[in-house]
């Protein structure tokens, strides 16, 4: 599979980390706040498990390849490496640290491309071992949250030369700011949601520093000061550091971009005054201050700052624009010859909901508003498993023409009621996942009507229904899936007919029932069409049930309805789920689960082939959670809270259940 993790920009609180670590020694230090965001650029690379061995090849930000190198998955072999420095040292200790933990095997590692700056501020050590981590996490099933692969890749790089903080890890989040919190061994991350894009630029002042002589210089202020400087350095760490991030934390969410290059001007000029005289050599940095003063970028920015552990590094700016940032790139690179890079922090889709939604039209090609529809025109539903939790029944009928009692008290097979659903909210297209042996019974039942149905015999009610079948037949076709391994790939074989659109997927042992006037499938399409991001139906659970179900934890965007999905787990362990999937607003023993409808965009079908093609199978079958985790990582994933009832028909209980309390009450 394919691996992408970017590198880290510290915004504000820089060396706090490490200073609020000291608060475990000394409990009158100030908590350590630092604000960062992920860069556009970063570390690119095709992985693979491998039985033995790590297997590691790596390519230079100037294109220089290196490598294949070989490492045994061997305790002793990997810690020796590890201390020796390097990017091989940085996998190797993360390899170190999984073996110490985990039964795995090893790793194929093949960092094509890298397109970020090292040694510059922007963690590029910390993203390696994120990939290393991620790695196998992904490879071998760990249920690994973000935070479990931040702590690894954190063990794992203090375990070569480096002495990086905390914070560096924070790369783990991708590029959405985040705000992280350092008290003693205790880390809280808090993902926040700017209001409105912030667009950065990241210059590399192409000069030198000595991170370790300033780390060194700078921890003889703790954990108690000794003189007036290290005090100065502790409040600078500390309540100066508090106020400042808070406020910049404010700024964010509220859209302010001037406001936050004000705070970084206010920033730069207490760590000038305090940091600077307990490492003059190192902090004086003529270069970052004459960048920063360069006349001809004062049109363009709302100010900037040093980065990472400052010194003559690198530099940000705040620009005012997108075309400001442009212009700053081209300023600093003709004037200065100094490289940038452009970081732009966009505004989540949650927090920009679309204005109608625009269909191409297929007949003129041209984009149009349509009133009242929806951005989602096919819908999704297999129906190729085997049914073996109920044999014998399905000996002699499919699972999925089980019979079921409406609400209008006639007696319909369990598919009828899911294409009827989705039909009902306007799909064009319902695409139904078989076995090829049942193709024929489906064209049968939703073709047109046999002489029974409609020759006089049946009620006039059931002969109009039977062509309200035919009609619905009509809006299906039929993708093969021949050979049934596991719901990831009964997905995947309708990668075609589905084509480069989002579309609706209903589970084909699944029914649903509203508890509104709005349909749970009309609830999913509508967050899809106001948000445009991938849609999770999301329902309650109880502990003692959670490890029958995919669950999910996060951050409501809106509270008790929409979430923000930041963790994705496939029949989690109750203990698991107590210490990893909470949600607050829950009760203790509450989860929340899958609720068997979903709205994905068509990169999925991306990661389910690279799983596919791989062989990454999950409990012997291709699974559909970690696909959704990797478009959750990429580009995000909403959860809703359905208003309404799932009922599972694929285990005799529930299909008993479903049958006293789906029809007429």
């Amino acid at each position: 599979m394919d691996l992408f993790v970017p590198g880290r920009i510290c915004l504000f609180g820089e060396l706090s980390d490490w200073a609020g670590g000291y608060r475990r020694v000394n409990p009158g230090i100030e908590k350590g706040y630092t604000l960062i965001c992920g860069t556009d650029q970063g570390i690119y690379a095709k992985v693979a498990s491998h039985p033995k061995k790590l297997v590691l090849t790596t390519t230079t930000p100037e294109g220089e390849t290196r490598g294949p190198r070989e490492f045994p998955m061997e305790l002793d072999a990997l810690l020796a490496e590890a201390r020796r420095g390097g990017f091989w040292s940085y996998v190797c200790s993360v390899a170190y640290q999984i073996l110490l933990h985990y039964r795995v095997g090893g790793l194929v590692i093949q960092n094509y491309r890298t397109d970020l700056p090292i040694r510059k501020g922007l963690s590029s050590s910390a993203a390696i071992c994120v990939l290393a981590a991620r790695a196998f996490n992904r490879l071998y099933d760990l249920k690994l949250t973000t935070r479990g692969e931040m702590e690894l890749a954190y063990q794992g790089e203090i375990t070569t030369p480096s002495r990086c903080g905390r914070m560096d890890q924070g790369c783990a989040f991708g590029n959405r700011p985040v705000l992280m919190t350092f008290d003693g061994d205790r880390l809280i991350t808090n993902e926040l949601q700017a209001d409105g894009d912030l667009h950065l630029v990241v210059v590399d002042l192409l000069a030198q520093k000595d991170t370790k002589k300033i780390l060194a210089q700078l921890n003889r202020c703790y954990p108690y000061a000794g003189d007036q400087i290290e005090q100065g350095v502790q409040d600078l760490l500390g309540k100066i550091n508090r106020r400042i991030v808070q406020q910049a934390v404010e700024a964010l969410q509220s859209g302010d971009a001037r406001r936050l290059g004000t705070l970084m001007v206010e920033a730069q000029d207490h760590f000038d005054r305090y940091a600077i005289p307990a490492c003059p050599q190192e902090l004086a940095a003529p270069v970052l201050h004459r960048v920063l003063g360069h006349e001809p970028l004062v049109p363009h920015i709302w100010e900037g700052k040093g980065v990472g552990s400052q010194g003559d590094g690198s530099a940000q700016f705040v620009a005012r624009s997108a075309q400001d940032q442009q212009a700053v790139v081209e300023i600093v690179e003709r004037d200065l010859g100094m490289p940038c890079l452009k970081v732009t922090m966009r505004m989540p889709a949650e927090l920009a909901p679309s204005e109608t939604p625009r269909r191409r039209s297929r007949r003129s090609g041209e984009a149009t508003l349509v009133s009242g529809d929806h951005q989602v025109r096919k819908a999704v539903i297999p129906v190729a498993g085997t049914g073996t939790r109920l044999f014998p029944a399905t000996k002699a009928i499919k699972k999925a023409f089980f019979p079921i009692i409406d609400r209008d008290g006639i007696a319909k097979p369990a598919i009828l009621l899911i294409v009827e659903e989705a039909l009902d909210t306007g799909m064009e297209e319902v695409i139904v996942i078989v076995q090829e042996r049942d193709l024929d019974d489906f064209r049968s039942f939703f073709g047109p009507p046999s002489r029974s149905d409609d020759g006089g015999k049946s009620p006039l009610h059931l002969q109009e229904y039977a062509r309200r079948i035919h009609s619905a037949g009509q809006r299906i076709s039929y993708v093969v899936q021949r050979t049934q391994d596991g719901f990831g790939h009964a997905v995947y074989s309708a990668r075609e007919a589905v084509g480069g659109e989002p579309f609706l997927l209903m589970l084909g042992d699944h029914l649903y029932r509203s508890h509104s006037a709005r349909s749970c499938a009309q609830q999913m399409l509508e967050a899809y069409d106001r948000y445009e991001r991938s849609v999770l139906g999301l329902r309650h659970v109880p502990e003692t049930e959670i490890i029958h179900y995919g669950a999910a934890s996060g951050k409501w965007v809106e509270a008790n309805r929409l979430l923000e999905i930041a963790s994705l787990s496939e029949k989690p362990s109750a203990d698991y789920a107590r210490s990893n999937l909470r949600v607050s607003g829950l009760a203790g023993d509450e989860y929340l689960a899958f609720f068997g409808q979903y709205i994905l965009k068509p990169q999925l079908f991306d990661y389910l082939g690279e799983q596919i093609d791989q062989g990454l199978r999950e409990r012997g079958e291709y699974q559909l959670t970690s696909a959704l985790d990797r478009v959750r990582e990429e580009e995000g994933v909403l959860g809703l809270l359905i208003e309404g009832q799932c009922y599972d028909i694929g285990l005799p209980g529930s299909y008993l259940q479903t049958l006293k309390e789906f029809g007429p009450q």
